[in-house]
């Protein structure tokens, strides 16, 4: 949760005036859901290729959910792409692989993009655990997707213990959980799929170290968390990008 009304829309013309000369990188924001009618607007305004994502949705289509929103209402509002499963979602608040894997069913089915997070926590790593934490997320969440849908996801590795915290993995370490990931999705519907699908890193990437981590085979993009904050910051893991693309 941050910025304001005018904040997030400011945010979201900086972002665009940083990178509206590069093609040859897919940019999305996602904003405070409040904001993301002002910030769409803004946007296209502008005549913006910066991509709109929203943080959140819930599974149900319509019904008595008070304070929840739907995947149809996103894509009413100009919506491309969801993020699902993220960790604070799923250590704060408790959400469960079977609530991510509906969520993800709902994104799909509505014909937008989904960002499915996955990664383990400290314990887990120190336990040896972090391939297999990242295939029960990955295979219960896309338990609803079929295959010739798989063209709507992404896939995010955030390890947890590295989100907010200014370590992120290091490159070998991110290519090594990217690498199994790949593999994962390549058993469970072919290695096309495998090949194809867009694998980003997200824990603390930054100006100083994502090119280092970009440049690993496996690693496709990242899902960029504090750093998006600041549109100089954010503009410049986007340039750093660009010989990766």
């Amino acid at each position: 949760m941050n910025t304001d009304r005018a904040g997030a829309v400011r945010l979201a013309l900086e972002v665009h005036a940083q990178v509206a000369r590069v093609d040859d990188v897919h940019v999305a924001i996602c904003p405070p859901l409040v904001y993301l009618d002002a910030t769409g607007h803004a946007l296209r305004e502008v005549g913006s290729h910066v991509a709109l994502g929203a943080q959140n949705v819930f599974y149900e289509p319509e019904g008595a959910y008070t304070g929840e929103v739907s995947a149809r209402m996103l894509k009413d509002l100009g919506v491309r792409m969801v993020i699902a499963g993220h960790s604070e979602r799923r250590h704060i608040l408790g959400e469960s692989d079977e609530v991510v894997g509906r969520k993800i069913g709902a994104i799909v089915g509505e014909g937008m993009t989904c960002i499915l997070c996955v990664g383990e926590t400290i314990e887990e790593r120190r336990s040896g655990r972090t391939d297999a934490v990242n295939e029960r997320q990955l295979r219960a969440g896309l338990a609803r997707v079929e295959a010739r849908h798989m063209d709507r996801i992404v896939i995010a590795y955030e390890p947890v213990w590295a989100i907010g915290s200014g370590v992120a993995a290091t490159p070998a370490d991110a290519q090594a959980a990217h690498a199994h990931i790949r593999n994962v999705l390549a058993e469970m519907f072919g290695k096309r799929v495998g090949q194809t699908t867009r694998i980003l890193y997200g824990g603390s990437a930054k100006p100083e170290n994502v090119a280092e981590l970009l440049a690993q085979p496996d690693v496709d993009g990242g899902l960029v968390g504090g750093a998006s904050l600041r549109a100089e910051l954010f503009g410049a893991i986007v340039h750093l990008a660009r010989p990766m693309a």
